[in-house]
């Protein structure tokens, strides 16, 4: 009989009432709290990555699920004194070895029957699509996870401005594990593309951001046709820099999205007080892309052999790279926290609710 790991839920309620220049929430201080978000949060179902190398090994330190009960950042990562999770991530700081984002978010971990995690080159650490090969072999097939949110803070300065992850955050992905062993030219799977990124993104001249979401081409990373395409949910900032008025989202303004992994599908529902709810679906195991029409571009079974994780939190876009491609704005920092801060080169996101479970089917 095939045996599931349950997903563990999380619940997290956090508030931002502080409010700076050019519309932008400055997240609240630790304060005098003695309190980690481990005391009131469930995080047995996660581990996080912080902007900052504490161990010296030159990279973006991760907190183990056994730990991450009892920690807490002071800057990044840490209840305030109203018992709230914050996440920061400023544009310079320490990144993993495949990224020149900073964040300050949580991957999620399956853990066996006896609370160990499974090594991240093992399936049974991830989900996968039904028709994934030897899908017995993983923790879930599919998954399900719902947020509501609230965006505090988006870097204020870039050097391309026009250069589209610019003055944006990612607060929700789902990510497919890189893969050295396995992947090859026809594998068509082990990349550690994205599936799904979720993103707001708001200009410093606006009122209001856009919310928007990202599918990654399956492809290799030196591939040309490895791109981001977007699909707008409230406004477009990926593909239009028009300010959204009355149609965005604000900063400081709560939103919520549900992804459901179903079958092969993936199923997207977005949702704020005063917006259309808005609702997507795509299937995650060909080529075909979230408005019905073959993309000749993409892998012809896209994410079929991946496997699949959710990963929440602030994944800061506002890279300080400076390089030719679409994804670098080369956004400034200097690496001293009180410096970017005041210059606004950082970002903060709040969770009101999250929560990880199985798949559904839908409605």
């Amino acid at each position: 009989m095939k045996i599931r790991t349950p997903l563990v839920a999380a619940n997290i309620l956090i508030t931002f009432t502080i409010v700076g220049c050019n519309g932008n929430a400055l997240s609240e201080d630790k304060g005098d709290s003695d309190r980690v978000p481990g005391d009131k949060f469930d995080l047995s179902g996660w581990n996080i990555m912080l902007p900052v190398d504490e161990d010296g090994d030159g990279a973006a330190d991760r907190v183990n699920n056994d730990a991450l009960k009892h920690y807490q950042h002071n800057t990044f990562f840490y209840s305030d004194n109203n018992d709230n999770m914050v996440f920061v991530a400023p544009n310079k700081g320490f990144t993993s070895p495949t990224s020149t984002n900073t964040r300050s978010e949580l991957r999620q971990i399956y853990t066996s029957e006896n609370g160990q995690v499974p090594s991240y080159e093992s399936p049974r650490n991830y989900f996968a699509l039904t028709s994934t090969p030897n899908s017995e072999n993983f923790a879930a097939i599919g998954g399900q996870m719902q947020a509501t949110l609230k965006v505090n803070h988006v870097s204020l300065n870039a050097k391309y401005a026009d250069k589209p992850p610019a003055y944006s955050v990612v607060v929700g992905q789902i990510h497919a594990a890189k893969l050295n062993d396995e992947k090859s030219e026809d594998a068509g799977f082990g990349w550690g593309n994205e599936p799904l990124k979720i993103y707001y993104k708001k200009y410093p001249n606006h009122e209001t951001g856009t919310v928007f979401w990202n599918y990654e081409r399956n492809l290799p990373e030196s591939h040309p046709e490895r791109i981001d395409i977007a699909y707008p949910v409230w406004g477009d900032g990926w593909n239009d820099d028009t300010d959204p008025g009355s149609e965005g989202i604000a900063l400081g303004e709560s939103f919520s999205y549900e992804i459901n992994v179903y079958g092969d599908t993936m199923y997207l529902t977005f949702s704020a007080a005063n917006h259309p709810t808005v609702k997507h679906q795509i299937n995650l195991a060909d080529n075909v892309d979230a408005k019905g029409s073959v993309d000749k571009h993409d892998d012809p079974i896209g994410y079929k052999n991946d496997w699949l994780f959710f990963k929440v939190g602030a994944y800061n876009q506002c890279s300080t790279k400076d390089a030719p491609t679409f994804r670098y704005p080369a956004c400034p920092g200097t690496g001293n926290w009180e410096i970017d801060k005041k210059a606004g080169n950082y970002t903060s996101v709040s969770f009101s609710s999250l929560q990880l479970g199985d798949a559904v089917a839908p409605k």
